[in-house]
């Protein structure tokens, strides 16, 4: 993966563990934001004579890369601006489940609204946990992370998929901004029924742009209120009344939202297969010598599984001698977290350690 710091130039002068809090802007994508913002320049409004058909291309990109039908598939600036929709689509008084000290753009929306709420705790029995309050609480809805962006402790997809056969009518709503981009991901045959993602992590697609998706089943539970000009334009939405047409209200724009097109684009270029087994490789590897030098907490060493982010124990002498390093990171929490994508190396995390 040493060949990738050509296409993200940051990861030559830096050591970028931090893309759990930023990813990094490719030259790809760089190329594409520089000729569409020429040709905007050049040809005013004649360039956004196709912007519909462009979206389309986009939402349709978008669907097969995830394995989500394209009429099924919102494109959003944001996760936050999704899933504020997405709430306001509930029944008032709804019951919701959440998790402890989960992601403030998750947790907050449904404590802000008149919503039943009960919560599962995360540690090391996280899914047993979720389980249990399914069972006591009887929710309604799930609303979760599919990764902890302070510990990086993953759910069990498997998990999910379980709990979705047990509990049929359980809406599972999860958000996959620390995920969606490091390994390959099959919706169709998740358990999940909507989600939900920021593109600016992981897929290093740049910021303004995101992603809803949605089963079938779940047009007929949620009631979008949201409407603008832009709920009827392009295909998918020409009918006028259409369940993503309410979730994209607002004009979109054809730079943000090709700059996911053209961020899926790479990671196809490059191949899952390349990508999951550099992010394993360094993960495994990361793990094992943070578990040795005592720096993880015990939920992550004991749990099955893990993503390749990290908080490990650190005070702030120890992060401002990682930031003169020109380590990039960041402190979440009690720790520092560091993130592992597939353009790290192996000598990234050695500098990493030698620091500490």
């Amino acid at each position: 993966m040493k060949n990738l710091k050509k296409e993200f130039p940051v990861t030559a002068n830096y050591t970028h563990l931090n893309t759990a809090g930023t990813g990094l802007l490719s030259e790809t994508l760089l190329d594409f934001r520089q000729n569409h913002d020429l040709d905007y320049l050049v040809m005013g409004s004649l360039m956004k004579d196709n912007q519909d058909k462009f979206i389309t291309k986009v939402r349709e990109d978008v669907g097969r890369f995830f394995n989500c039908k394209a009429q099924n598939v919102a494109l959003v600036t944001s996760f936050s601006t999704g899933f504020n929709v997405f709430l306001e689509a509930l029944p008032t008084k709804s019951k919701v489940l959440l998790l402890e000290e989960d992601y403030p753009s998750i947790n907050w929306p449904v404590e802000a609204r008149d919503f039943d709420i009960s919560y599962a705790k995360i540690d090391v029995n996280l899914e047993e946990n979720i389980l249990k309050a399914v069972e006591k609480e009887k929710p309604e809805v799930l609303c979760v992370s599919l990764v902890q962006y302070i510990s990086g402790v993953q759910l069990d997809f498997e998990f999910l998929k379980t709990l979705k056969q047990e509990y049929p009518d359980l809406l599972i709503c999860a958000d996959g901004t620390q995920y969606c981009g490091v390994a390959p991901f099959d919706f169709e045959n998740s358990g999940i029924d909507v989600l939900g993602a920021s593109a600016y992590k992981w897929l290093n697609a740049g910021y303004g742009n995101g992603f809803f998706l949605f089963k079938d089943e779940v047009k007929d539970r949620l009631k979008p209120k949201a409407v603008g000009f832009a709920s009827i334009r392009g295909k998918y939405k020409e009918a006028g009344d259409t369940f993503i047409g309410k979730f994209e209200p607002g004009h979109l724009d054809t730079l943000n939202s090709g700059s996911l097109q053209v961020a899926i684009q790479l990671v196809n270029k490059i191949g899952y297969s390349a990508i999951t087994a550099q992010v394993e490789l360094l993960k495994e590897k990361a793990l094992n010598a943070f578990a040795e030098r005592n720096l993880l907490d015990e939920i992550v060493v004991n749990r099955k599984q893990h993503s390749s982010i990290f908080n490990i124990k650190g005070d702030q002498k120890l992060f401002d001698k990682l930031k003169e390093n020109d380590v990039i990171c960041s402190q979440r929490g009690n720790g520092i977290r560091v993130s592992l994508h597939y353009f790290n190396t192996e000598d990234d995390l050695g500098r990493l350690l030698k620091l500490i």
